[in-house]
Formats: C-alpha cells, sequence, structure tokens
C-alpha cells in the first residue's frame, strides 16, 4: 500500500465516524426534546384517576343496546293492532 491510499482511508474512516456520531447526536436531541414535551403535560387529577360514573357504550349512548331489538318493539305493536 502506498501513503495516498493509507491517507485516503483514514479519511473516509474519520468521515464515516463523523456520520455516525452525528446521527446519535441527532437522536439524542430528538429523544430529549420529546420526552420534555410529556413531562410538561400535568399530571392527572384525583377526579380523572377515578372510574366514571357510566360506562362507556356506544351502542346505549345510541339507543341500540343488546338484547332491546326490534322484537319487542314488533310485538308491543302486533298486539296494539289486534286491540283495535
Amino acid at each position: 500500500m502506498n501513503r495516498v491510499d493509507k491517507e485516503e482511508r483514514i479519511q473516509r474512516i474519520r468521515i464515516g465516524l463523523t456520520g455516525l456520531a452525528f446521527v446519535f447526536l441527532l437522536v439524542l436531541l430528538g429523544t430529549a426534546i420529546s420526552r420534555s414535551s410529556d413531562d410538561a403535560a400535568a399530571p392527572p387529577t384525583q377526579n380523572e384517576l377515578a372510574a366514571p360514573d357510566q360506562p362507556n357504550e356506544p351502542l346505549a349512548e345510541i339507543g341500540a343496546a343488546p338484547g332491546t331489538g326490534t322484537s319487542s318493539n314488533q310485538t308491543d305493536e302486533s298486539n296494539t293492532t289486534k286491540g283495535q
């Protein structure tokens, strides 16, 4: 190996290590920023930690709870029409 090849190889290694260090610092900075935004949020109060009074059931909110299907409504309607 001549001297020029050796110097070129050393320069390439330096550039690679510098790039690797730059990427490492960039990731470290990004992690620090994302964690600081998470820490800035207020901790939940005691009321937020308590269980809600009513369960969150989307079907019950729109009135389509299981078990209260149209069969009971149809029975009521058929009894009403028979009685008239």
